[in-house]
């Protein structure tokens, strides 16, 4: 099952801007010190619409390589169009794995029947595949309704899991609980963990955010699933400053922060995401230093 975190595991580049699959090795080995339940890649936050087939596929290869069968890794496939997407599962599944998230492209619509013909389409085009269902929030998705989401579940058995990050995501993921179709095993959250503990408490399956904080995150799983909630409100609020700066530099800041605990030695990106100023890295170093004791796997380098 997909439950836990399982985070979106970011694309390091070199400084020169090509794909670095050492630094590829590190992050996944990060992730895994983290503790977490499995690892997706690529999705947004791994900058994927900015990476040619061949880096994909050469990146996942190297995720691969690192978890070696001792993680579960789910794999997006997201395209512009149903013929890429296909070809982009097919892919996945000749790598062994059959867990793949996709998104309907946006050029489909949010009409039920539309997208319901996409996904049966891919199902019956790659009979062995189990999808997540991936519904963003506009304009980077279409948005799907609840009810929406639970026709196109209704009416595609290879539908297993939906990825629901409409904001807020909340509602939503109670009312697609509520009437989903016995062959969705579960839903699960994404945002960048800003409403994991309301997900959970309406039953959220686990959660998928960046990877920067990853420990943090496996921490207050599992404080809510033992119970304890005010441990995890405590976790959830003293990363939520953090988050916040991740809501809007993505996948920036989620480089310069695992440039921090080690991982990373730069925050280049191809997606057009603005470089930070010095006052921008100083806040992002003030708000680090306030917590050393949670960033478990890995401690802060160069803050004080």
């Amino acid at each position: 099952m997909i439950q836990g975190v399982w985070p979106v595991l970011c694309t390091p580049f070199t400084f020169a801007g090509e794909i670095d699959g050492e630094a590829m090795r590190r992050v996944t080995r990060f992730a895994m010190d983290c503790g977490v339940a499995g690892l997706v890649f690529p999705g947004f936050a791994s900058e994927v619409d900015d990476l040619a087939a061949d880096e994909r596929r050469a990146l996942l290869e190297a995720v691969l390589a690192e978890a070696a069968g001792a993680i579960p890794v789910v794999a997006g496939a997201s395209a512009g169009s149903l013929d890429a997407v296909i070809a982009r599962v097919r892919e996945v599944l000749a790598l062994g794995i059959r867990q793949v998230m996709i998104q309907a492209p946006k050029a489909i619509g949010a009409d039920s029947a539309a997208v319901s013909a996409f996904y049966r389409a891919i199902a019956d085009a790659c009979p062995a595949v189990e999808i997540v269902l991936q519904n963003a929030p506009a304009p980077r998705g279409s948005d799907l309704s609840p009810t929406a989401v639970i026709a196109v579940a209704a009416e595609n058995r290879a539908v297993r899991y939906v990825k629901e990050e409409t904001i807020p995501s909340g509602g939503p993921i109670s009312a697609i609980l509520a009437e989903k179709p016995a062959s969705v095993v579960g839903v699960l959250g994404g945002g960048g963990a800003r409403f994991v503990i309301d997900e959970f408490l309406r039953g959220a399956a686990g959660a998928m955010p960046a990877v920067e904080l990853a420990d943090v995150h496996v921490a207050m799983w599992t404080a809510l699933e033992a119970g304890n909630i005010d441990v995890a409100r405590d976790l959830y609020e003293r990363t939520l400053p953090l988050l916040m700066i991740q809501s809007h530099a993505r996948m920036r800041f989620t480089k310069r922060v695992l440039m921090r605990r080690g991982i990373l030695d730069n925050d280049v990106v191809r997606a057009k995401i603005p470089a930070f100023d010095q006052r921008d890295l100083d806040e992002i170093d003030a708000l680090l230093a306030r917590i050393p004791d949670l960033l478990t796997a890995t401690p802060v380098r160069g803050v004080a």
